[in-house]
């Protein structure tokens, strides 16, 4: 539970850096971001699943590609659906969700499991 706490907090935080990093996302502060980190982590949970499975025959004809359109289309479905946070555009959504991505799988590992 205290896992899942603090990478809440860091994915958070990350939103943050993301906001920092990419003039066109926006972020109006922690609790924002803890919002909208909350909302990611629902949706990248329960709504790409879904959607992965639906679009698999694109993907594959992509070679993996239209798996960065699906995760940009869900990082800037999120900053239009919340208040606080804030996608510029498409473009703005993959580049967004993938560094958002990257930064939050990079940090995750600093956060011991206990599963050993």
């Amino acid at each position: 539970m205290l896992r899942l706490i603090l990478l809440w907090l860091l994915n958070a935080l990350v939103l943050l850096t993301v906001a920092y990093l990419l003039p066109s996302v926006k972020v109006d502060g922690f609790t924002s971001a803890l919002i909208a980190a909350l909302v990611l982590g629902l949706v990248n949970t329960l709504i790409r699943p879904v959607l992965f499975i639906l679009t698999l025959p694109i993907s594959v004809l992509t070679l993996g590609l239209f798996y960065l359109v699906l995760n940009g289309l869900l990082f800037w479905g999120v900053g239009h659906v919340l208040q606080g946070f804030e996608v510029g555009g498409f473009w703005s959504g993959v580049f967004g969700g993938l560094l958002y991505g990257l930064i939050s799988w990079l940090l995750s590992y600093l956060i011991p499991d206990k599963k050993t």
